[in-house]
């Protein structure tokens, strides 16, 4: 594969870190709160077990965006690492940097 010699891989590692530490954090407070509302035999009228539920699925529902948006920061990390950063996976042409600095999970140009 073609590595990209013309960025400044610190600069999106900074973000990328950053990016990724967020994540995490959003990560263990989402599953922190399904914990906490899984642990909670208090309720029992219907309407209040109603909404619970609602509000569990979207817990559940942004900790699964949280856990495809880890593993995308994971691998632009990794093409750092291996210098391939900021090259299209689908025609091998270099990312805007624009693109990388708005995304910098971008795996693609956009056509």
């Amino acid at each position: 594969m073609k590595k990209r010699h013309d960025l400044d891989f610190k600069e999106f590692e900074t973000l990328l870190t950053e990016r990724l530490q967020h994540t995490e954090e959003n990560i263990e407070r989402l599953r922190s709160e399904l914990s906490n509302v899984s642990m909670d035999d208090t309720i029992n009228d219907m309407e209040d077990l109603a909404s619970l539920e609602t509000l569990n699925d979207n817990d559940r529902t942004l900790l699964e965006r949280q856990v495809a948006e880890l593993r995308e920061i994971h691998h632009a990390l990794s093409k750092i690492t291996d210098g391939t950063y900021g090259i299209c996976e689908e025609t091998s042409k270099p990312i805007p940097v624009e693109r990388l600095r708005a995304n910098p999970i971008a795996r693609t140009v956009i056509r």
